[in-house]
């Protein structure tokens, strides 16, 4: 969805992932799925439940049109609607993105399904304020896509979802 909305629709991309790796980098800790939950959660804790989105929030608040992806908890998902962000909620079948993410082939992904499994649910519904709550999200968000299909049923979907959102 990021890649279609900035090469077809000319929107910016800003990602709290990468935000997060940068500072992973910066402390010299192994880049992985968990290090990148642990060292997220550390920021949220210190700086408040929506520090990571407040930051990207500021880099791309100039840009006409910016995507900003990975909002995992209530904080970050009540900040950017706060500043009248619209929230796409975009989901598929569980062994499909294990399936997308082991093809991403990113140094993150290299995981097994059952680990996947197990780091997913942890993911899903923390009460924390600043531990990820993605469920929570996807119940505040403006528009839920799902995607099962192919690319092209998806970018139908995301320009759908886009119409519907500026007609009201």
């Amino acid at each position: 969805m990021v890649e279609y909305l900035v090469t077809k629709k000319g929107f910016s991309h800003y990602s709290a992932r990468y935000f997060i790796l940068e500072e992973i980098k910066r402390r010299g800790l192994e880049q992985n799925r968990s290090m990148t939950r642990e060292v997220a959660n550390e920021l949220r804790k210190e700086h408040g439940p929506s520090y990571l989105m407040e930051q990207i929030y500021e880099m791309a608040k100039e840009e006409p049109k910016a995507v900003l992806e990975s909002v995992r908890t209530i904080g970050e998902a009540e900040f950017l609607k706060s500043k009248g962000a619209l929230l796409f909620a975009v989901d598929a079948d569980r062994k499909l993105r294990y399936e997308r993410i082991v093809a991403r082939a990113s140094e993150l992904d290299h995981i097994d399904f059952d680990t996947f499994c197990a780091q997913e649910d942890v993911e899903m519904a923390s009460s924390d304020p600043w531990d990820m709550n993605v469920f929570g999200v996807m119940q505040i968000s403006d528009a839920r896509i799902e995607n099962n299909g192919s690319l092209e049923e998806l970018h139908q979907k995301v320009d759908e979802a886009l119409a519907k959102l500026a007609a009201q």
